[in-house]
């Protein structure tokens, strides 16, 4: 298989693994959309509530880190946005000074009322939207569109408090996903050495470079959960859990680096047909060991079993035993050394622990 068939499929998973995560938040985010057309078509008589559904769409999206207050932030946005860009339009009517002073205006006051980022960016975009559209600025009365902001904002933060999202639960996907992506990079060099086929070696290392937008996400969406966790007491309870997945995701991803250069250096072992049988049957298992560490991560349970089968793979990772007369070969286990000190410290080893489970050499 030739490096971009690797690339696209890599990518393909990473992106069936999105949808599965935001199936949930997306059909939530439509009905409220749907629903607040409905107020706000319905039971408000508005002609064309175009804003009710933006609103909400805008306040909830597809992301299932859905924080009442980020909601909260989006909604108002959008309303100051409309409001102001309802009463301006008004008066001083369209085109591109308009637009820059309603800008600037919406943009201010947004600060006026919350430090948050997305209120004042939001109520910027909506602002712009109201005075460079003319059609839209023209349909219903003159604070309708306000009105409609203000339903579908109401509507997205209804269905956030009815339907609170545990912080854990996206992060612990992401955990399983980024450690299955190093598994299936050791699992393939594995494989690699074992036959002694270098484009196994080769796919090994462009999934490597591939899974790297999924380690990375992890490690922000974890950061991102555990700051929310310290400042909102109902997820604080969650809050050494989420910091064990944070360092978790920096060690995987520490692991994923060392995975690649022990990948990059294998090429020439495979290429000139060095005796690794030893060292595969080895990566073999740290395979197995990466895979239970995913499986516990990704269900929220402790990895007993993760760092029992790490912990003897790390006693047998001795380069004078696994080869004592290939140098090449040698180097190579001193690779794997820190590779799964890595794993075993995402596992919850300590460092100092962890090193020693290694033999001396």
């Amino acid at each position: 298989m030739n490096a971009p068939q690797v690339v696209l499929r890599a990518r393909a998973r990473q992106g069936w693994a999105r949808v599965r995560r935001a199936f949930v938040p997306v059909l939530l985010a439509c009905i409220a959309a749907g629903v607040a057309w409905a107020i706000a078509g319905g039971l408000l008589g508005h002609r064309s509530p175009f804003f009710a559904p933006v609103s909400a769409w805008v306040a909830l999206g597809f992301s299932t880190d859905r924080q009442l207050r980020r909601v909260a932030e989006l909604a108002i946005g959008v309303a100051v946005g409309v409001l102001l860009g309802d009463l301006l339009v008004h008066w001083i009517g369209s085109g591109p000074v308009q637009v820059a002073v309603v800008l600037g205006l919406a943009a201010l006051m947004a600060r006026f009322i919350d430090r948050g980022p997305l209120l004042a960016t939001q109520a910027g975009v909506q602002a712009i939207v109201i005075v460079g559209l003319p059609v839209l600025s023209q349909s219903g009365g003159p604070l309708d569109r306000w009105t409609d902001a203000l339903v579908g904002g109401a509507v997205a933060v209804l269905v956030t408090v009815l339907s609170p999202q545990d912080p854990r639960r996206w992060v612990r996907s992401l955990a399983e996903e980024g450690l299955t992506e190093v598994r299936d990079v050791v699992a393939l060099l594995a494989r690699g050495l074992l036959t002694g086929r270098e484009e196994h070696v080769e796919e090994a290392l462009v999934r490597g470079r591939a899974s790297q937008p999924v380690l990375d996400q992890w490690r922000s969406v974890a950061g991102t959960a555990r700051q929310a966790a310290r400042v909102q007491p109902a997820y604080r309870r969650h809050l050494a859990e989420l910091e064990g997945l944070e360092g978790s995701a920096v060690l995987a991803d520490r692991a994923m680096r060392n995975a690649r250069v022990l990948t990059r250096r294998s090429l020439s072992v495979v290429r000139d047909g060095h005796e690794v049988s030893a060292l595969a049957a080895l990566l073999t298992d740290v395979v197995r060991g990466v895979e239970e560490l995913a499986s516990a991560l990704g269900a929220g349970a402790e990895p007993t079993h993760a760092r029992q089968r790490l912990t003897d793979a790390a006693h047998r990772v001795d380069p004078f035993t696994l080869a004592p007369d290939d140098f090449q070969v040698q180097g190579l286990v001193l690779l794997l050394r820190s590779l799964v000190v890595d794993l075993l410290e995402a596992a919850g080893v300590q460092d100092g622990i962890a090193r020693e489970s290694l033999p001396e050499i």
